[in-house]
């Protein structure tokens, strides 16, 4: 019992130190708790108002069921976590984590506070919303920072037909400094879902079809980011860029001609270098970067992956993290297309600590092209062109003289990979690597990746789990591909594509890591979340019907969550502090609305969950509870 002496000793938390000036109204309920004869008092605070959007130094947040999924096997589900200032100090039973609260304080006036019981400080509890659950941050494990700002400001994803993609860029013109050296840029285009063409490239001529962008220099990239699609104004600018021819072949890529041989306006990966739009100034990017943050946190991201940064951009996000407002953590693969030999030369491995917001120790190459734009390279040919056999931007002699160069410099090696003859140069040149260095386990150490791992030969699904090769795959590419991927690939080919369970099962590491690729694809990582466990598109439909496109390749739910948590953190060599809710990691999470983690749930209530609230290094970065 207290009494009201113990009572009266109890130090008030001013409502301030919880609330920052936000109003709320807040029920304060007190415990007790005996340890070594000393009396140690707790604070729940359940808030019946509006968010609580920052909360003290050291506090408890609880959830009603055991809701706080930790994606640790030894505890993967407890009722509470401590949190102290950046870091996670417990978990467990309310009373669980008191008693080590306890504990903690009665050490702590021990030292340093002559026993004094009224030194001990009270641990306030916090309760989530009812219904709410609690997971770990969630990482993206490839993705685009910058190049998603850039889509954001010209929404081409959004168009279902090739006329109404032609109504927005006319719309987004109309608003914008118009002259014939002016460029439009944009992001987000794909040919195979306008509902009013047949699926084939558009052209220079379709831009030219609306009078206000005849004379407009316009480029706009593919959502892959494999093709950029030009106007006649913006071909001619790049002919005069060239010297006044365009080349014959482009090695690594592709000018699309007409039967005349000329070209028809679409250039199609290494050939998308040789046109002359302008550079990003430091300013701009700076304000895609904000927006990539501002919408990856809102999403419930608190990693991401930045599947090809330039030196710019990584000297930005160095600059932001010095400056205090880089809100994510960001893990960057140098982009070795952008990187200048002298660059090259000198770019150093930077990774100061595993849970710091800026970090590079891996490079990113690329084998071949995307699968819309027939670019991922094939053994044998597409099944819809037959003339075709896709892009090797990277032939494997010089792939395996790039990656070994690397490697010998003691970066890990990441590998874009989509198609079978891709994927198995990639494998071809790892295991040599391993060969050479006479230890079994030397892959295993580097944690190489292949990024997508797409298209892949079935003995070659094998052989990368044996290697120790990471696998990071994007859930979300299986769903928007599904509807053309076997029809370009044939039936036996497709049964060794976007097959994620089997790479799973055959991971030397027992990790996938899991990201967007966005913005190809939505930033919302609950989205790739049910992709992977689901394998139907948004109306609860696929090619097979509703019970998933190939369902043998789902993954459970728990195996979904660790993909893009631990797993994704082992990918960059961060699973000691970052991925999971235990003691001693750093404290970002997520709470969500819903229970996504509820294998007996409908799929379909995945997509209806929001985040609530996402923390960063124990703070509200987004939202509140």
């Amino acid at each position: 019992m207290i009494t009201p002496a113990q009572q009266a000793a109890v130090p008030v938390v001013p409502q301030r130190a919880v609330n920052s000036g936000t109003k709320q109204q807040v029920v304060w309920t007190l415990f007790a708790s005996a340890v070594a004869g000393l009396s140690t008092y707790y604070y729940t605070f359940t808030n019946t108002a509006t968010s609580l959007t920052s909360l003290p130094s050291a506090y408890a947040l609880c959830t009603n069921g055991s809701r706080i999924y930790t994606v640790e096997e030894s505890a993967p589900r407890v009722d509470c976590i401590v949190v102290d200032k950046q870091t996670i100090s417990a978990t467990g039973t309310l009373a669980e984590v008191q008693s080590y609260w306890d504990e903690y304080q009665n050490d702590l006036i021990m030292k340093f506070y002559g026993n004094e019981p009224s030194a001990k400080k009270p641990l306030p509890v916090f309760n989530v919303p009812p219904g709410s659950i609690v997971v770990p941050g969630l990482t993206d494990a490839h993705a685009h920072l910058l190049e998603y700002g850039f889509k954001m400001q010209l929404r081409l994803d959004e168009a279902s037909s090739l006329s109404e993609l032609l109504d927005t860029v006319e719309a987004y013109a109309r608003k914008h400094p118009s002259g014939p050296d002016i460029w439009i840029e944009g992001l987000g285009w794909d040919q195979m879902r306008w509902n009013d063409t047949d699926g084939s490239f558009p052209t220079a001529a379709d831009l030219a079809s609306r009078a206000s962008l005849a004379s407009r220099p316009i480029a706009l990239r593919r959502v892959d980011c494999h093709a950029v699609w030009l106007s006649p104004r913006a071909l001619e600018l790049t002919k005069e860029h060239l010297g006044g021819t365009f080349p014959s072949s482009v090695p690594g890529g592709e000018i699309i001609r007409d039967s005349k041989g000329e070209p028809t306006g679409v250039f199609v990966d290494a050939a998308e270098g040789l046109v002359p739009v302008p550079k990003w100034s430091k300013e701009v990017m700076r304000e895609y970067a904000k927006r990539a943050f501002k919408d990856a946190l809102s999403v419930g991201l608190t990693n991401v992956h930045d599947a090809a940064t330039s030196v710019a951009e990584f000297e930005l996000f160095k600059e932001m993290d010095r400056e205090g407002v880089l809100p994510i953590r960001v893990y960057s693969m140098a982009d070795s297309v952008r990187l200048t030999p002298e660059e090259a030369k000198k770019l150093e491995i930077y990774d100061p600590h595993p849970a710091a917001r800026t970090r590079m120790r891996s490079v990113k190459l690329f084998t071949d092209g995307a699968l819309g734009s027939w670019g991922a390279a094939l053994l044998a040919p597409y099944s819809d062109k037959p003339d075709a056999r896709g892009i090797m931007r990277l032939p494997e002699e010089e792939l395996e003289s790039v990656a070994r160069g690397w490697w010998e410099r003691g970066w890990a090696v990441n590998v874009h990979a989509i198609g079978d003859r891709a994927n198995k140069a990639v494998l071809d040149v790892f295991e040599g690597i391993a060969k050479d260095s006479g230890d079994e386990a030397a892959l295993v150490k580097r944690r190489p990746r292949i990024e997508h791992s797409q298209i892949m030969r079935e003995g070659d699904l094998a052989r990368s789990g044996k290697l120790g090769i990471i696998n990071s795959v994007q859930p979300t590419h299986a769903t928007a591909d599904m509807w053309y991927a076997e029809s370009r690939l044939g039936p036996e080919r497709i049964k060794g594509a976007y097959a994620y369970r089997t790479l799973l099962e055959h991971s030397r590491s027992g990790v996938l890591p899991l990201g967007s690729d966005f913005p190809v694809e939505d930033i919302n990582p609950l989205f790739g979340f049910y992709a992977a466990v689901a394998r139907l598109n948004h109306k609860g439909d696929s090619p097979h019907g509703n019970s998933g496109w190939y369902p043998s390749e789902r993954l459970t739910r728990f195996q979904a969550l660790k993909g893009m948590t631990l797993d994704a953190a082992y990918a960059a060599f961060a699973e000691d502090t970052l991925g999971s809710l235990a003691p001693g990691k750093r404290a970002d999470f997520v709470v969500l609305d819903h229970d996504i983690m509820d294998e007996t749930a409908p799929f379909d209530e995945i997509l209806e969950a929001k985040v609530k609230a996402t923390f960063v290094d124990g703070k509200v970065a987004y939202g509140g509870i």
